[in-house]
């Protein structure tokens, strides 16, 4: 258990809320019962003690204190702070939208839009490393590496993530295709096999045509992986493993926000981690595509000495002369 406690000590800021639908997969029968209680009523532990909380769930205080360990807290007391806290945030947020990653308004300016977008994009970054499981992401960058064949599944605004875990991993030789049209990835999910692995992304987890590839590829025989924002969503249920962001702002357009961002996060630390199981190879492929596309870049022009004066302000070349001199 002292693990948990570690796992979310990149920062104190992660909603208890989200760290219980962070572990709920993986709680027992009776931890569940608690947990799924406190995502309905998030703020009664504060007004009942750890023996209210067991009656209200009927569990026992000490189901309530492993629950307690098993989201990052040593006891109780500690997660009524944790609750405590939240409810500060949100009372904050309320009263005046100056809290950490406040929706922006019509009239807001821009300087005031990039502030909430800074502290939006940084505090999911912040919660999504805070909860990224990493024994799992370990675990899938060798099977990975090891793969046969790897599909990837992305409609509308994660069709882009898709593509882009895709450009990676077949950069540094892991055999990749992204699908982003159902009836194709369809095709492709029913060839997978026990040495595939199939990886589905949804921000809400809710997206019908990448849960339909993705249980296909699993009756196939392959191993099925789930990004998505949502633990308990359909997608993540159809899933043999499931990596879990973190993001709560709702802009005009979420998926292209904060979702973005800690996808991309993921997708990072899964590549280099793919890319460490095998270094020799990735750097040697890496090496190559570099060279393959040289030939395209432009290479900077270097400029005479009478554009590099050209250039010059007459303060820096009064300054040269005077160093001159």
């Amino acid at each position: 258990m002292g693990n948990a406690a570690t796992h979310f000590a990149v920062d104190s800021a992660v909603g208890v809320v989200n760290r219980i639908k962070a572990r709920l997969p993986e709680m027992s029968g009776a931890m569940s019962k608690i947990a799924r209680f406190l995502i309905e009523k998030p703020q009664a532990p504060l007004e009942l003690s750890i023996k209210e909380l067991a009656d209200e769930t009927g569990t026992s205080a000490a189901t309530v204190t492993r629950f307690c360990r098993l989201i990052g807290y040593t006891g109780y007391a500690p997660f009524r702070v944790g609750v405590a806290s939240d409810v500060g945030r949100s009372d904050a947020r309320e009263s005046w939208k100056t809290d950490i990653g406040r929706a922006f308004g019509p009239d807001d300016s821009p300087r005031d839009v990039l502030s909430t977008l800074m502290n939006a994009h940084t505090r999911s970054l912040q919660e999504t490393a805070a909860v990224l499981d990493l024994r799992l992401m370990k675990n899938l960058a060798r099977r990975l590496a090891l793969a046969e064949h790897v599909d990837i599944y992305g409609i509308g605004g994660s069709a882009v993530m898709a593509k882009e875990l895709q450009n990676r991993l077949y950069r540094i030789g892991i055999p990749t295709h992204h699908w982003t049209e159902v009836h194709a990835g369809l095709t492709s999910a029913s060839l997978q096999n026990p040495e595939c692995i199939a990886i589905g992304i949804s921000n809400t987890g809710r997206t019908e045509e990448t849960i339909q590839m993705l249980r296909q590829a699993g009756l196939a025989g392959a191993s099925t992986v789930a990004l998505t924002n949502n633990p308990n969503s359909p997608l993540a249920e159809s899933a043999d493993f499931q990596i879990t962001t973190s993001v709560h702002e709702q802009f005009l357009q979420p998926d292209d926000l904060s979702a973005k961002h800690v996808q991309l996060l993921a997708m990072d630390l899964l590549y280099l981690l793919v890319a460490q199981e095998n270094f020799p190879r990735a750097t040697a492929q890496l090496a190559s595509s570099a060279m393959a596309v040289a030939p395209h870049r432009r290479p900077g022009r270097a400029i005479s000495a009478a554009e590099h004066m050209a250039r010059l302000t007459p303060h820096s070349v009064d300054r040269k002369r005077k160093n001159i001199v």
